[in-house]
């Protein structure tokens, strides 16, 4: 026996049939063919065999048959514009739930704050936050924001820079004390270089040289974490040196328990972007969102004074 689920869309045309009291008057409204939709009808009563509609050139009428099936046809295409009204309407409504991914330590600074503010704001919105300084698939996690350092590299994603922030190297007075604080890149290779296993120590202790090339620093150092609260903790009680963004760093360097070193070499600014799956039929909390942390971080409290 055919599966009802097949003839969902002849139910739902042969409703629109009884609603508009005509086969034609249906086809306009729906932009199809009359031809089309009286095949349809047809192939739908030759199914269940029984005659639906009693057809004459001036009249189009019910059978007894037909009218008991029309009340569940109707509620099949009622439920069909509920539906589609719904999903339309929650890219106006402002509620609902989050699903946003972001770098740890970002998460515990700044952005935590961030998103208090907007809950507090937006009272019928809901937030899951993820965080993991590694790159994750926005669609495959389900994710409707994620907050990176740097743009992801799928260009069917749209990133949004809601921050720009720089890297720096930065070590703990006693440090430098003991080791010298570096003039120059080069200097580097005396001194405990820490690492963020995420990147290469070529890409992280890159520098720019005279003529704006780049030099790559071979740095060596006794100690590797795959996130940056770490290397600022370790570079803080006097391990080595070690770079990382300017948001993660700034609050120790105004309590003086860091120093930033090689400035002039490492002045470069990285984006803080917001990535999303589409432009298209955003919802309305998402867009808020996005607005609001544009908003939040266009005066960064980490900037130095």
């Amino acid at each position: 026996m055919k599966a009802p689920y097949e003839d969902l869309t002849s139910m739902a045309l042969f409703a629109e049939v009884v609603q508009h009291r005509s086969f034609s008057t249906a086809a306009r409204a729906l932009g199809l063919a009359k031809s089309a939709i009286s095949k349809r009808v047809s192939l739908l009563e030759e199914r269940l065999g029984v005659r639906l509609l009693t057809r004459t050139t001036r009249k189009l009428s019910l059978t007894e048959d037909g009218v008991r099936y029309y009340e569940h046809c109707a509620t099949l295409l009622a439920a069909a514009h509920a539906a589609e009204e719904a999903v339309a309407g929650a890219s106006t409504a402002t509620r609902g739930t989050l699903r946003i991914n972001a770098p740890v330590a970002f998460s515990h600074l700044f952005l935590a704050r961030a998103l208090a503010a907007f809950l507090d704001r937006h009272r019928d919105v809901e937030i899951e936050l993820t965080t993991d300084d590694r790159i994750v698939d926005v669609i495959e996690g389900g994710f409707d924001v994620v907050v990176r350092i740097q743009r992801l590299a799928d260009s069917s994603l749209v990133a949004r820079r809601i921050a720009t922030d720089r890297l720096v190297v930065c070590g703990s007075p006693a440090y430098l004390d003991t080791h010298g604080r570096p003039q120059t890149p080069a200097e580097l290779i005396g001194h405990n270089c820490l690492h963020y296993s995420l990147v290469s120590r070529a890409g992280e202790w890159r520098f720019r040289g005279k003529g704006r090339i780049d030099l790559e620093i071979p740095t060596r150092g006794n100690l590797s974490a795959s996130d940056g609260a770490t290397l600022r903790h370790a570079a803080a009680a006097g391990l080595g040196l070690a770079v990382v963004p300017l948001f993660m760093a700034a609050a120790d360097v105004a309590a003086g328990k860091l120093e930033l070193v090689l400035e002039e070499a490492r002045r470069a600014e990285i984006g803080i972007y917001a990535v999303y799956a589409s432009r298209r039929q955003l919802p309305a909390r998402t867009r808020l969102l996005l607005d609001h942390l544009a908003t939040w971080f266009a005066t960064p409290d980490w900037r130095l004074r």
